[in-house]
């Protein structure tokens, strides 16, 4: 079967499925909605970052894209819906090459749209504390957050594969990031800069310490994301459905 009609169909299972439209809005609206909050941050803390303060809001939306991720796939294995797909293509690399794809370009879409509306919402707060930033360190800003929530997207989804369990993923994964990422970047120092997510958000920061770049620091991620989607498919490859 030619990879077309498979992106077909696993692209009418996302739009035929609410909750994982409604989990893409939420992540656009609280993305959206946090940033604007943190617009009316103090200007004169010395650690304030306007371009990181402007697209804060990615903190709490990367849930959604971690939740989007792992739903796709999830979904699979729910009343053994793997098997009904494996069966339609059994060729497992091409569908699973096209679940990706429809996790992949509608978490980039809505990620780069969600961090422009953010940057513009936080920017209204913000005032003459952002006239610092030049279009080259937005349009970065802009675009590395919409890579980023696309890579957390697809990590979870690696997981979820290796997991066969959305459950476990976002009980592995969010717990993560809202804590002991924090908690292991108090203790390990510099180590902690290639976690997945800390690694990542360098691209949301006008100025940076530290060991990793803006581009260098999504490279650590896509790293993350390639081990979690290469442990899914042997998984894939070596489980029955």
């Amino acid at each position: 079967m030619n990879l077309t009609p498979v992106l077909r169909a696993e692209a009418l299972k996302v739009l035929t499925l609410r909750s994982l439209c409604g989990t893409l809005l939420s992540l656009s609206v609280v993305t959206t909605a946090f940033s604007a909050l943190a617009g009316s941050s103090d200007a004169s803390d010395p650690d304030f970052d306007p371009l990181f303060t402007a697209l804060s809001g990615v903190m709490p939306g990367q849930i959604a894209a971690i939740a989007f991720g792992a739903l796709v796939v999830s979904s699979e294995y729910q009343g053994s819906g793997i098997r009904l797909s494996l069966a339609a293509v059994p060729q497992r690399g091409r569908w699973f090459a096209a679940k990706l794809a429809v996790i992949a370009v509608p978490a980039l879409v809505v990620g780069l749209a969600t961090a422009l509306a953010a940057l513009l919402a936080a920017r209204t707060g913000l005032g003459t504390a952002a006239d610092g930033l030049s279009t080259g360190e937005q349009v970065r800003g802009v675009v590395g957050c919409g890579l980023y929530l696309m890579l957390m997207a697809l990590f979870a989804a690696g997981l979820t594969t290796l997991f066969r369990s959305g459950v476990a993923t976002l009980s592995t994964l969010i717990p993560f990031i809202l804590v002991v990422s924090f908690v292991i970047g108090d203790a390990a120092g510099a180590a902690a800069d290639f976690l997945p997510d800390q690694a990542g958000q360098v691209v949301l920061y006008q100025t940076h310490e530290g060991t990793l770049g803006p581009w260098t620091g999504l490279a650590v991620t896509a790293l993350w994301a390639a081990a979690a989607l290469l442990a899914g498919y042997w998984r894939l490859r070596r489980r029955d459905a």
